[in-house]
């Protein structure tokens, strides 16, 4: 991922949006939500929502940055295994979805990157 001044707003964006869509549409969180997690899924699914706008914040500003994106970089860790419960939930639905759910497995892996690329980024967002 390049390292420009905008990759931290960037991130910032894509986890608020992130946010903004557990809020809006609970119902599609909710059936990722791994059944081992104590509580409700809509629990899980709106505090995941709070932490991606708290992360959200975090990265956009200059002086809480760096703890935030390597905080974005373990939340995009922590939340994989609702992506690999989509991925097998998958396996009874059609190829279409099932390819897409398959395909965003291995989008963690840049998403960690980004955010640990902003993490070491200055605090105006250069290398």
């Amino acid at each position: 991922m390049p390292r420009t001044p905008s990759s931290p707003l960037l991130l910032a964006g894509l986890l608020a949006g992130a946010a903004v869509a557990h809020a809006a549409l609970p119902k599609q969180f909710d059936a990722v939500v791994p059944r081992a997690l104590p509580g409700t899924p809509r629990q899980w699914t709106y505090a995941s929502g709070a932490a991606e706008l708290a992360l959200a914040a975090g990265v956009a500003h200059p002086r809480t940055r760096r703890v935030a994106a390597l905080a974005t970089a373990a939340f995009f860790v922590g939340v994989f295994p609702a992506n690999v419960k989509m991925a097998a939930d998958a396996r009874r639905r059609s190829p279409a979805l099932r390819a897409v759910a398959v395909a965003r497995l291995p989008l963690q892996v840049p998403l960690v990157l980004w955010a640990r690329s902003v993490s070491r980024s200055g605090r105006d967002g250069s290398v």
